[in-house]
């Protein structure tokens, strides 16, 4: 079972930044400066968690990982949104 997250992080350094950024995009949806949207397995958080325990500085750094419920049962439609509304991300196939 997969759980959706949304996954936040504030890093100090610019360099660190990038580096938590990149293993990051790895794992989700990319839906603001330092916020990405999570479809994990339990395995998959762990290994997450692991990259990017390697990555930081945890004194310096924070990363906040807030559970959203079972990829099943999560409804976008319940995300209330101010200004310019999200985009779900596309999956499939991109014929071009």
């Amino acid at each position: 079972m997969r759980t959706v997250y949304i996954v936040t992080y504030d890093v100090s350094d610019d360099k660190r930044w990038r580096k938590v950024f990149e293993v990051m995009k790895g794992y989700g949806d990319h839906l603001q400066y330092s916020v990405f949207r999570c479809s994990l397995s339990a395995r998959a958080k762990v290994s997450l968690m692991e990259r990017l325990s390697q990555v930081i500085k945890h004194d310096e750094d924070q990363v906040l990982f807030f559970s959203l419920g079972s990829e099943d049962s999560f409804d976008a439609s319940q995300i209330e949104v101010l200004g310019r509304q999200c985009e779900p991300p596309r999956r499939g196939a991109i014929v071009v």
